[in-house]
C-alpha cells in the first residue's frame, strides 16, 4: 500500500475516533469550548513543577527555530502531561480576543473541554497529530489548525505536549513535521542536561552530514558501558529496545574504544551488525565525585577521652550499595509511589524545606540522597553524610560541630571544623537521626534555628547555609512520645515526608531486580538471571530490602561459572527467608470454623498456635535476638512480643 495513503487512512480513523469519543462525552458540535482553568496556587505550583520544561524550550529549543518561526503567524503552546497549558509563545494576532483566553496558562485542553483538538487527541493517541479546519468537533475551534507532538522525559514517560496552531487559512504543510522536530529537540536536551555530567553520550545517524541534527539517535551510557537512558529517535532507528543493554553489543566496539574516541570528529559504526551508521561521542562533562562517608567507629581507650577525629584522616567506608551513584530519575522504574515521591522531591529540594525520609534499613535512603544532591543546585558543594548510630556518644558533639584546639583531652592540635561546617552550601544527609543523644539534639536545633554553629571550645560562631536532609528507620513520633526525641526538633527536621516502600513492595521490583544485577557485575562476563531465578526473587520477602537484593547478586555472580545464574548460586539463608515467608503466610492463614467438628476446631486453632509459636522463634532467630525487627517483622508491639517469648520460655 502507498505510505501516503496509509498514513491518511490512519489520520482518517484518528479523527473518527475523536469524534465518536466526543458525542459519547456528551459534546455537539455547536457548543462552545468549557474554559476549565486550575487555579492560580496549582498554577503555580505546575510552573515550579514544569520549570525545567518551560526554560529548556524557551532558552534552548525554540531559539533554534526562530528564523523559521518569525515568518509564520503562529502560537506555540506548550502543556503539561495531562493538556494543561504551561505557556506559550509567537504571534495572537490571528486570534479574536475572545479565543485569546483558551490559550492562557492553566487552560486544560482535553477533548472533553475543547473536543477535537491538536493537543486533546495527541495526548489521548500519545502520537503526533495535525488537526485541520473542519476536523475540529467544535465548529467555534475551526479558525485553526493545530499540530501537536508528545513529549517524553528520560524515562520514556509522557512529560508534555508541545503544539502549534495558527491561521486556518495560511499553508501548514511544514507544520506538522516541524513540531515533531522541535519535540525530539527539547526531549535531546533534557537527556543532556539530565545525564551529560557524570555519563558518556552518544550520537548517531544514517549521515555523517546530520549527526549533530536533533533528529540523530541519541545513547547515554555509564563508564560500564549499560545504556541508562536513550532518545526515541535511537530506538526507532534501530528498532531495539536499549535498556540496560551494554553499548557495546550495540554498535560492535568495545567500551575503551567509545569512551577513548576523540570528541567532535565523527566515526563509522555499524549497528546490530547491519545497519551502517556514523557516531559523535561526548565525554563527561566532569569527574563523577562519591560523597565521602564521614563515618567511623572511632578507637576509645578511655571513656574521659575523646580519639582524635580529624576528617582528613578517614577512609571512605566500602559500601557497595552506597557508591553507586544512580541519577535521581533512575532510583524508580515505574513504581508509582516512587515516582510521586521523585517529583515531590524534586520540587522541594532547591527550598529551605527540610526533607525527612522514612524507610526499612536498606531500601536505598542514601542513594535516593545522593540522587537528589546530585539533582539540585547544591551539586558543586559537599554531600556529607553523618550515620548518627554509627558514631559513638562521646563523640557526636565533636564531630558535628566541631572544636578549637585543644578543646579537650586528646582533641586534635588543628582543631575540626565539624561536619556541619563541611557541608557549608551543599547538603547534610543526617542518617538514623532517631539514635542522636538528646544533648546533642538540643545544639542542633539551635543551628537549624539561628543557621549559625559554635564549635567546641568556641565562643565564636560561623554561619552556615545547608540543604537538610534526614533519614530513619524508625518513628519519630513515638520516640517523642517516649521522650527519646525532642518535639521541637522533630518539627525542625520534619518538612516534606518520604516514605520508600520495601522492595518487596515495589511494583518495578523486576526491572530493579535487572538493573541492579547489571550494575554490580565486576568483570567481563555478563550474568543474566534466567526466569526461574526472576520467579524466586518476587516471592522472595527481602527484608534487608535492596542491600540484601545486592549482597545476594554479588555472591551469585561470585558463584557462577558462566554468565547464567542459577539457583544453586544463591546462598543458603536466601531460602531460609523464602521458607519463613511461607510459614508466616500459613500462621495467618484463617481457620474456617464452621466447615469443621468442635474438636477438628480445637486441633486447628492448637495447630495454628503452635506455627506462630514456631514462626516467632524462627523470626526472633533470625534477627538474631534483636526485639525491634523481630516485632516489626511479627507487626506486634514490643510488649507482646517479650510476653510471648516469656510465655515459650525464650526469656
Amino acid at each position: 500500500m502507498n505510505f501516503k495513503l496509509k498514513m491518511s487512512r490512519k489520520h482518517d480513523q484518528i479523527i473518527k475516533d475523536s469524534w465518536q469519543r466526543c458525542e459519547s462525552l456528551g459534546l455537539l458540535t455547536t457548543h462552545n469550548p468549557v474554559l476549565e482553568s486550575v487555579s492560580k496556587t496549582d498554577s503555580s505550583i505546575l510552573s515550579e513543577q514544569y520549570f525545567s520544561l518551560v526554560n529548556t524550550t524557551d532558552s534552548e529549543v525554540l531559539p533554534y527555530y526562530q528564523n523559521i518561526l518569525s515568518n509564520a503567524q503562529c502560537l506555540i503552546v506548550l502543556t503539561d502531561d495531562k493538556g494543561i497549558a504551561l505557556k506559550s509563545w509567537g504571534d495572537k494576532r490571528f486570534l479574536s480576543s475572545k479565543h485569546q483566553e483558551y490559550f492562557a496558562a492553566g487552560i486544560d485542553w482535553k477533548e472533553m473541554y475543547n473536543g477535537t483538538n491538536a493537543i486533546g487527541t495527541a495526548l489521548y493517541c500519545g502520537e503526533a497529530v495535525q488537526i485541520q479546519r473542519d476536523e475540529h468537533f467544535l465548529k467555534c475551534n475551526r479558525f485553526m489548525i493545530g499540530s501537536a507532538a508528545p513529549i517524553y522525559d528520560v524515562n520514556q514517560s509522557l512529560l508534555g505536549m508541545l503544539d502549534i496552531s495558527s491561521d486556518s487559512y495560511l499553508p501548514q504543510a511544514h507544520t506538522l513535521g516541524l513540531v515533531k522536530l522541535m519535540s525530539q529537540g527539547i526531549e535531546n536536551r533534557l537527556l543532556v542536561s539530565s545525564y551529560s555530567e557524570q555519563n558518556f553520550m552518544l550520537s548517531f545517524n544514517t549521515n555523517m552530514d546530520n549527526i549533530d541534527s536533533q533528529w540523530s539517535g541519541l545513547v547515554v551510557f555509564d563508564s560500564n558501558g549499560i545504556i541508562i537512558s536513550a532518545n526515541r529517535r535511537a530506538e526507532s532507528l534501530l528498532s531495539y529496545d536499549l535498556a540496560l543493554v551494554n553499548v557495546a553489543d550495540i554498535f560492535g566496539i568495545s567500551v575503551a574504544v567509545l569512551k577513548n574516541q576523540p570528541e567532535q570528529i565523527s566515526f563509522a559504526l555499524v549497528a546490530l551488525e547491519k545497519y551502517k551508521m556514523y557516531g559523535l561521542i561526548k565525554k563527561p562533562s566532569s569527574i563523577v565525585m562519591h560523597p565521602v562517608d564521614y563515618r567511623e567507629h572511632a578507637h576509645i581507650q578511655d571513656k574521659n577521652k575523646v580519639a582524635d577525629v580529624t576528617l582528613e584522616s578517614r577512609p571512605e567506608q566500602d559500601t557497595s550499595d552506597k557508591n553507586i551513584a544512580v541519577p535521581l530519575d533512575h532510583f524508580g522504574f515505574g513504581d508509582e509511589k516512587i515516582k510521586r515521591y521523585i517529583d515531590q522531591a524534586k520540587r522541594i529540594v532547591n527550598k529551605t524545606i527540610p526533607i525527612l525520609i522514612h524507610g526499612e534499613t536498606g531500601v536505598g535512603k542514601e542513594v535516593f540522597v545522593n540522587g537528589l544532591h546530585h539533582y539540585s543546585e547544591r551539586k558543586a558543594y559537599p554531600l556529607v553524610a553523618v550515620n548518627c548510630a554509627a558514631i559513638p556518644n562521646e563523640l557526636v558533639e565533636s564531630e558535628l560541630f566541631g572544636y578549637e584546639k585543644g578543646a579537650f583531652t586528646g582533641a586534635n592540635i588543628k582543631g575540626s571544623i565539624g561536619l556541619i561546617r563541611k557541608a557549608h552550601k551543599g547538603t547534610l544527609f543526617l542518617d538514623e537521626i532517631g539514635e542522636m543523644p538528646l544533648n546533642v539534639q538540643g545544639r542542633l536545633l539551635r543551628v537549624l534555628q539561628e543557621r549559625s554553629v559554635a564549635p567546641l571550645g568556641s565562643t565564636k560562631t560561623y554561619s552556615v547555609d545547608i540543604k537538610l536532609i534526614s533519614a530513619t528507620n524508625r518513628s519519630l513520633k513515638e520516640e517523642v512520645e517516649k521522650g527519646c526525641f525532642r518535639q521541637d526538633l522533630y518539627y525542625r527536621v520534619s518538612g516534606l515526608n518520604i516514605e520508600l516502600p520495601p522492595l518487596r513492595e515495589r511494583s518495578d521490583r523486576r526491572h530493579l531486580f535487572e538493573k541492579i544485577n547489571q550494575m554490580h557485575q565486576q568483570s567481563d562476563i555478563k550474568y543474566t538471571l534466567s526466569t526461574e531465578i526472576m520467579d524466586l526473587f518476587h516471592k522472595h520477602p527481602w527484608p534487608g530490602n535492596i542491600r540484601q537484593l545486592v549482597s545476594v547478586l554479588q555472591i551469585a555472580q561470585a558463584m557462577a561459572d558462566n554468565g547464567q545464574i542459577q539457583t544453586w548460586h544463591l546462598p543458603d539463608d536466601f531460602f531460609n527467608d523464602i521458607q519463613l515467608n511461607h510459614l508466616s503466610d500459613v500462621a495467618v492463614a484463617p481457620v474456617m470454623a464452621n466447615t469443621l467438628s468442635p474438636l477438628n476446631v480445637i486441633e486447628a486453632f492448637e495447630a495454628k498456635k503452635l506455627d506462630e509459636v514456631q514462626q516467632m522463634i524462627s523470626t526472633y532467630t533470625h534477627f538474631s535476638g534483636n526485639i525491634s525487627k523481630t516485632a516489626k517483622a511479627l507487626d506486634v508491639s514490643r510488649n507482646t512480643l517479650y510476653k510471648r517469648l516469656k510465655e515459650a520460655g525464650v526469656r
